[in-house]
């Protein structure tokens, strides 16, 4: 299982960044899809998840109202897009996978994508 996160990069504060995240090596079609962060000195931290279905998407209430989580199972493939980027939305973006009927959390992740917004 591979799961390639890319979409990072400098951006000011205010600007906007699309995440994504190709899915290899398993039925993606069957994975809930979350997208996390860590900052430097600071633990990781859950952004925004979506269901296997699209059906709920969940935000970080940090994020909420300026990013979109959202999927294509045809491309295997889940965005994270980034609106009125903050200086505080520094930090290295996960993705991570979790079997619908999964009870272990999230037990695929990616290598990561910085993303670096100034203020």
């Amino acid at each position: 299982v591979q799961l390639q996160a890319s979409g990072g990069g400098l951006v000011q504060a205010g600007g906007s960044l699309r995440l994504s995240c190709a899915a290899s090596g398993l039925t993606f079609r069957n994975y809930n899809m979350g997208w996390f962060r860590q900052a430097p000195g600071k633990e990781r931290e859950f952004v925004a998840t979506i269901s296997w279905s699209s059906s709920t998407p969940g935000y970080a209430d940090s994020v909420k109202g300026r990013f979109t989580i959202s999927r294509d199972n045809a491309k295997n493939t889940v965005y994270l897009q980034m609106n009125s980027l903050k200086p505080e939305d520094t930090a290295v973006y996960y993705c991570a996978a979790d079997h619908r009927f999964g009870r272990a959390g999230y037990e695929y992740w990616g290598q990561g994508t910085l993303v670096t917004v100034s203020s």
